[in-house]
């Protein structure tokens, strides 16, 4: 999953109760997420523990260029 904040139609809106903005700060650009992240995260959500991802895509979901790199 390519989690691009620069082009959803929630930032600035939602970015406060989006687990990106929680865990990594306001970002510019892309986060990729794997499935077992994915999965962590929406395990962490449903638990009340962390918000939900609140991405509103504005367009369809692009590849991520080689250049940018997955949350490790």
């Amino acid at each position: 999953m390519l989690i691009d904040c620069d082009n959803c139609a929630a930032r600035d809106i939602s970015c406060g109760d989006c687990v990106v903005a929680v865990l990594l700060g306001p970002r510019r650009g892309a986060v990729e997420l794997d499935s077992a992240e994915q999965d962590a995260l929406g395990a962490l959500a449903s638990g009340g523990l962390l918000p939900p991802l609140r991405l509103v895509p504005t367009g369809p979901p692009q590849e991520p260029p080689a250049s940018r790199t997955a949350i490790a």
